[in-house]
């Protein structure tokens, strides 16, 4: 289970999504802030210090997205099996 409370450093984040670049996960986390899903706290020190977390609004996402989780669980073979096909076409 991923905590969901409190701060995530950028490099936290990266850490957890290694296949992410770090271009492609600062602009998914600008796009996330500018839905107001996640906070962003810029701390005044060298070098800077960036933390995010979740709002409120972002946390009534997460009922949804557990929900999607378990789809993909239980439907894993078959999910792998359509996308495995597609590549092969």
């Amino acid at each position: 289970m991923v905590n969901l409370k409190g701060h995530k450093r950028p490099s936290e984040l990266q850490r957890k999504i290694p296949d992410a670049s770090r271009r492609v996960l600062n602009i998914q986390l600008k796009e996330l802030e500018d839905h107001e899903l996640i906070s962003k706290k810029i701390y005044p020190v060298v070098p800077p210090k960036v933390e995010y977390s979740l709002t409120d609004f972002g946390m009534t996402l997460i009922p949804v997205i557990s929900a999607l989780g378990y789809w993909g669980d239980q439907n894993e073979d078959r999910l792998r099996r359509v996308i495995l096909k597609r590549i092969s076409e």
